[in-house]
This record gives structure tokens, sequence and C-alpha cells, in this order.
């Protein structure tokens, strides 16, 4: 997972390696390899929490290789996404002092939100939190003996213990809370100035969604809920959550904001919302736009 510099020609040339974006729309997941597929992969190469793209007119591309050494990377660590008509997709994870080829570049996957689909970004969270599993899972949890992948199902193995290590996956519940047409958003401490959004935290063990959606809101606005609703859910790998997001109505309590978490909280109209909200590829985003529909209509 290397430059090596007997590769420069291979990897000066790569750029026109690259293929313009297609449509994830048709991407279909797997843990297993077809057995006829294209010779050249699409390639989720990560450093970090960046993907290795090309940016062009129209947007960016990513790399399509037959092997990522002619990228200048070793590829011995690669995972199988699934395929995208006759194409795999692949996810590689690259050292964080790892150099991009001339012509490509390292760019974080929230800065690219403006450019990508929904379909995109669900195949670019597959493989960030694949490669993130892979960096954190080569030695065993219970022994420390080093683990393999195993065959016919997507885990790592211990062959000193018999362990099994699976991707990791966070839940984590996000929820708009409405009250008399108003939407509650606040603003945490780790958002940048400015950002307003919905409450959101983790789900703690032997917690329902619902009685984690109530304890959050509780904890950092001190109000209580009823008529809580499941909306939709998103995979958000940052590093490897599972957002469930719900809607709610306010039953009672007037706003209480956790210092510790929250900046400040508010209710906000739909035609006064924040200047500063989440971007529209965000189920956070698709629950105030949501509000604003709905509390436009009358009927939220």
């Amino acid at each position: 997972m290397f430059r090596n510099d007997p590769l420069q020609k291979a990897v000066t040339s790569c750029y026109d390696a690259a293929v313009s974006l297609p449509s994830f729309d048709s991407f279909v997941p797997g843990n297993d390899e077809p057995r006829a597929a294209a010779a050249e992969s699409l390639w989720f190469i990560i450093r970090g929490g960046d993907l290795l793209v090309a940016r062009n007119d129209t947007g960016f591309e990513i790399p399509r290789a037959a092997e990522p050494r002619s990228l200048g990377f070793d590829g011995s660590r690669a995972h199988f996404l699934g395929s995208l008509g006759d194409r795999c997709c692949r996810a590689l994870g690259v050292p964080r002092d790892a150099a991009a080829p001339s012509g490509w570049g390292f760019e974080g996957v929230r800065s690219l939100f403006a450019a990508i689909s929904d379909s995109f970004f669900s195949v670019a969270a597959r493989a960030l939190q694949i490669v993130e599993w892979d960096l954190t899972h080569r030695f065993c949890g219970s022994c420390g003996k080093p683990t393999a992948l195993t065959e016919g199902e997507r885990a790592f193995a211990c062959a000193a213990c018999g362990s099994l290590s699976y991707p990791r996956i966070s839940p984590a519940v996000i929820v708009a809370v409405v009250r008399e047409r108003r939407i509650l958003l606040a603003r945490a401490r780790r958002f940048p100035p400015g950002l307003h959004s919905v409450l959101a935290g983790f789900v703690e063990p032997g917690e329902t969604l619902e009685q984690c959606v109530m304890r959050e809101v509780q904890e950092e606005a001190g109000i209580a809920l009823r008529n809580i609703r499941y909306f939709a859910s998103q995979p958000w790998p940052f590093p490897h959550s599972l957002m469930i997001a719900f809607t709610a109505e306010h039953a009672g309590g007037e706003i209480r904001v956790d210092q510790t978490e929250l900046v400040e909280a508010d209710w906000y109209a739909a035609d006064a919302l924040p200047p500063g909200i989440p971007d529209s590829i965000t189920v956070a985003r698709r629950l105030i736009d949501w509000f604003a529909e709905t509390a436009g209509k009358g009927t939220a």
C-alpha cells in the first residue's frame, strides 16, 4: 500500500484509466466474486476518511483499473463490494501517508456531498465501513492472534481461537420533533459555526430505538415526546454508524439545553429556518425538508 518509484510511468498515466462517474442505481451488493466480470474494476481507494478522485468539468471520477498496482498501491487487502453491471466494485484502504497518483487527489466524502447521488453515497459508505473494519480487525480481539477473511460471508476468523469478527455497525437515532408547526433544531458543540440540525444520539445496550429517541431528546433538550414514528434510515460511515430516523410530536416541557452537548436549541417555523442546515444528501436534511413540506400543507 505504497507508492513505488519503478511504477512511476504507470502511475503518471493512470488518469487515462479514470471513468466518468456512472450511475450506481443498479449496484448489487455482494460478498462473493462473480464468476464472469469485466477485467477492470471500479475502485474506492480510501485514505483515512478520504476517497481517491479526479476532478473534471462535470464533477469527479473514481479509478477504473484491473489492479490498484497501476495506481501505485498494493491491493493485497482489497475487498469486493458488489457489482455494477459486469464490473466489480472494490474497496482498498491505503496508509494515511500514501501519496495520490498524478492527476488524482484524496478528498473527504463529506466534501463531495453536493456532487454525488444517494446511490453513490450508499456504495461509498459501504466501502468506508469495510475499510475501517479491515483496519481495526486484523488481530483477534479475544486472543490477539492474526485474523483471516472467511469464505462465504464477510467476516474475519481467528485460526487460534475460532472467534469471528463481523463489520461493526453502530445504530444511532435521529428525530424531527414538531410542536405547533415548528421544528426543534439545535447547534451541537461539534458542529461548524452556524449549522443547526435535528437531535441525534447513539443507541445504548438493552434499549429500543423508540426508548433511545425519548431519552436523547429528554437529555439534550429536556422535553417529552409522543407519536414517535419511523421515517427512514441511512448508512453513515463516520466511521460505522447506521442512522435510523424518526418523527415525533412534543408532549410536554420547555427546552432545557444540555450545555455539555449543545450550544443552543429552539423551535423554528418552516419559513424561518436557520440558514445553516445539513446537506441535502443526509437523512437529517430529509427530515427537515419533510417538516417544511408538511408544515406548509398544515399537516405537521
